[in-house]
């Protein structure tokens, strides 16, 4: 089964809300090797101008994942997860992901295309805050390997 070239533009319904928190801020800091003392430490972050520890850029993925799922888990997709290999991803802030951001994510199917018998998905999440303002967007872009 190949890649459904009508996902092109489907907008998904927003995931549920995203509570980041302080203690998973810096687990990810630290998994990443995020050594900026904001990323740690409030008192750090506060002397910045944050109101709370801050998310390295990459700590988008953790919110993105959801919207990921309902893309792969959508039955007209035609994506076979066992082929996916993770192409690219890129992050397009407005501001940074602080500790106590309430975020809610929404993906939009931005192109299928056909390469050389494999399918490329580029997938937007769109993420805003509790107030509806444009936090970071995430775009992944997914390569479905065809068949061997």
């Amino acid at each position: 089964m190949s890649v459904n070239p009508e996902l092109q533009g489907r907008v998904f319904p927003p995931v549920a809300s995203y509570l980041v928190g302080r203690e998973k801020v810096r687990e990810f800091s630290r998994a990443v090797f995020a050594t900026n003392p904001i990323n740690h430490d409030p008192e750090a972050a506060r002397a910045a101008g944050y109101a709370d520890v801050v998310a390295p850029p990459t700590f988008a993925v953790v919110v993105q994942e959801a919207t990921l799922a309902q893309l792969l888990a959508e039955p007209d997709a035609g994506i076979d997860f066992s082929r996916v290999v993770h192409g690219d991803q890129r992050f397009s802030f407005s501001r940074p992901i602080v500790a106590g951001d309430l975020l809610t994510a929404t993906l939009t199917v931005a192109s299928v295309k056909s390469l050389g018998g494999h399918s490329m998905v580029t997938a937007e999440s769109r993420v805003v805050d509790a107030a509806g303002a444009h936090v970071v967007t995430a775009t992944s872009t997914l390569v479905v390997r065809g068949d061997e």
